[in-house]
């Protein structure tokens, strides 16, 4: 990747299409072989020996030594009493709207006569168990609680199994467990890493399998999550993972405050985050960045959001029509338009994992209360995936039934395509059928 400082002010039409393509590549996200081997280990470990490998791994890993895994409702109950009044009302806030979004997202029974006598449907059903993973560390994800938990809870699901590494005294981040408790959430478990994707996939003596497993983590849960959904007897698993990321749009009249205060936000997640501006105006592009080394001095996660920068663009390009275009090529995880009419560049957008619309709709709005879910495809998937919601737990199931009258009609063209791909049993589970009805008919 071509060496950039965050302050350097890329001319698009400058590049060629190799400097380009280098320009918008991610930095590289790749389990090592180390890693790789590292999980499949702890993987078999927990198949073959539970509870046992956890507590094992959560000495090593955790240095906590955990009892029991399960969370009881006391414990629960104790954890939310030590949050603020305050708190549980916002998070009840962005509870509200996330469920009543969600909600919306229900889909209605489909059913079509395709000719008469010919019956079908796609009806959908809950996915029976599901694991959500909650990383838990420097910045503990309670959101994404609410992200998971609650279109889980509408979907249907009955076993929602929540894991989250235990802090040092072996217990539950209290946010964390005020979260769950507001999600509905079926049962919390204290294990994290690796070892708690595997316990979800494969059970252990206290946690359940589960048929899908949802959330974050660090490179060895994402490797875990890739190793399980390729194992039989593993889990699916709710998309490809990556580093969070977010692409702004600004023109000339945008807020450079506003713009620098958008893309700090998303490199603080991580130093492997990516933050991308793309504006007509150089001029803009130059405060945005006197801005943003501002806001730089007094972050509390400086570090962090300093290494992210260095692997991140400011870009000019000729208008806005090229900014959406150079977008829709990136894919961005989060995009912010911040630019006169924002509305009217939506319809052009075709990837983007979520779309931010206006100065006052920050992308920290989805991270945590708008409604819209934060659990997005990233690096480049969204080209091709969606954002996670209520579909993510159900699976879609089609239902055909035909009359007398409508396999009498339709027999013919079935046998007719079954011996064209040499598929004899499948003819002739239409041909006794087609014979029996011409008995009746003669008959």
């Amino acid at each position: 990747m071509t060496n950039f400082n965050f302050s350097d002010i890329i001319e698009w039409d400058a590049l060629s299409e190799a400097e380009r393509t280098d320009i918008l590549r991610r930095p590289a996200v790749m389990a090592g072989d180390k890693i790789t081997a590292v999980v499949s280990g702890i993987l078999d470990e927990v198949e073959s020996r539970g509870d046992a490998a956890l507590r094992d791994f959560s000495a090593k890993f955790d240095r906590t030594e955990v009892k029991n895994f399960k969370v009881s409702k006391a414990e629960v109950d104790a954890a939310i009493s030590r949050l603020s009044p305050e708190f549980i009302k916002a998070l009840q806030t962005a509870a509200k709207n996330i469920e009543k979004f969600h909600s919306a997202e229900v889909l209605e029974t489909v059913t079509v006569e395709t000719m008469p006598g010919v019956v079908c449907q796609q009806v959908t059903r809950p996915i029976g168990a599901v694991g959500l993973y909650i990383p838990g560390g420097t910045a503990p994800l309670f959101s994404t609680v609410l992200m998971l938990g609650i279109p889980a809870k509408i979907a249907g699901v009955k076993e929602i199994v929540m894991v989250t590494p235990p802090s040092k005294d072996g217990n539950v981040n209290p946010v964390i467990a005020a979260a769950a408790h507001i999600a509905g959430v079926t049962r919390i478990c204290k294990v994290g890493g690796a070892q708690a994707i595997a316990a979800m996939a494969f059970g252990t003596e206290t946690i359940p399998s589960v048929s899908k497993i949802f959330g974050p983590g660090n490179a060895y849960v994402t490797e875990a999550k890739r190793q399980v959904s390729r194992r039989p007897d593993g889990a699916a698993i709710d998309m490809p993972a990556g580093p969070s990321e977010v692409l702004v749009i600004a023109d000339a009249e945008a807020d450079p405050r506003f713009v620098a205060a958008d893309l700090l936000s998303q490199a603080e997640h991580g130093p492997d985050s990516q933050v991308v501006l793309l504006t007509p105006s150089k001029t803009l592009a130059k405060a945005v960045a006197q801005a943003a080394a501002k806001e730089l001095e007094t972050l509390p996660r400086r570090a962090i959001a300093e290494k992210s920068l260095s692997a991140s663009r400011l870009i000019v390009v000729k208008d806005l029509k090229e900014c959406v275009e150079v977008s829709n090529r990136y894919a961005p995880e989060h995009l912010i338009l911040q630019t006169r009419n924002a509305r009217e560049l939506v319809p052009f957008v075709q990837n983007a994992g979520s779309v931010f619309v206006g100065d006052w709709s920050p992308e920290s709005g989805g991270d945590y209360a708008t409604g819209t879910n934060h659990v997005l495809p990233t690096y480049g998937c969204a080209a091709a995936y969606s954002s996670l919601g209520l579909a993510d737990f159900t699976k879609r199931m089609t239902v055909q039934e035909m009359t007398p009258q409508g396999f009498s009609e339709l027999g013919e063209a079935i046998a007719i395509l079954a011996h064209a791909e040499q598929l004899d049993a499948h003819r002739n589970a239409v041909l006794v059928r087609l014979e029996k009805l011409s008995k009746k008919i003669g008959g």
